[in-house]
């Protein structure tokens, strides 16, 4: 299987502190499902940024769908996150925006003629749950509704990779398993998804999942060769 994403020897350091990414090297294979776990400070979001590209490492290389993205002119960076679906632990809703229209944003701003905007958004809706909110605003939706959002237009464009940062912290665990359900069955498509949770009881829902667990910024487990076997296999936890 090929690779999709690859990272060697990257440090991170804000400002003139501690480094909070050290020595991180690993690869994400095309078409598979990766859990991110380490505690609160660990460094996840930090290592998401540098996935989708909000953030340029300080040393290393990243290579992201074959071609070097630390290098990457600053013209072709939206060409390239618009092949990266995200999921931000905040949502990041337009407030004033209808759930039809926040989920409409991406095609609208690559140029999708608006012809051929409202069935895919309505598709999305109604894979979500959400058909009878169409024109309902991110302030009248309850978390997991507002969650949902975010994951329909993370997906909308039918990203390569869906980067999804601490999604089910906040949803009760009945919706935690239809969020991921959301993400297994994109996964089924063919995109690469990782997951940034450290949510252990989410971990072994997704059959053939591969794990990476970060600590104090370095990565425990750089293969993710550790894989969790089905939600109903004889051996349980995962742990």
């Amino acid at each position: 299987m090929a690779n999709i994403v690859q990272f060697e020897n990257v440090g991170l350091r804000y400002g003139s502190g501690q480094e909070t990414l050290s020595d991180v090297s690993f690869t994400l294979s095309t078409g598979a499902f990766y859990f991110l776990t380490g505690a609160s400070g660990a460094g996840k979001t930090s290592l998401l940024k540098l996935l989708y590209l909000s953030q340029r490492p300080t040393r290393g290389s990243i290579k992201l769908f074959g071609e070097d993205a630390v290098t990457l002119p600053r013209a072709r960076l939206p060409g390239f996150r618009r092949r990266i679906g995200v999921v931000f632990q905040d949502f990041r809703l337009v407030p004033h925006l209808s759930a039809y229209d926040n989920i409409a944003l991406p095609l609208r701003v690559s140029g999708v003629p608006e012809s051929d905007v409202e069935a895919p958004v309505r598709e999305m809706l109604a894979w979500v749950g959400l058909s009878d909110r169409v024109e309902a605003k991110p302030p009248t939706l309850s978390g997991g509704e507002q969650q949902r959002v975010a994951i329909a237009r993370a997906v909308i464009g039918r990203p390569e990779i869906l980067v999804a940062d601490e999604p089910t912290g906040n949803v009760d665990p009945d919706m935690a398993e239809r969020l991921l359900h959301l993400f297994d069955s994109l996964n089924r498509l063919g995109t690469t998804v990782v997951v940034a949770t450290h949510d252990f009881h989410l971990l072994g829902r997704i059959q053939n999942a591969h794990m990476m667990r970060l600590d104090k910024g370095r990565l425990l487990d750089p293969t993710g060769s550790l894989r969790f076997p089905p939600p109903n296999a004889p051996s349980g936890n995962p742990e």
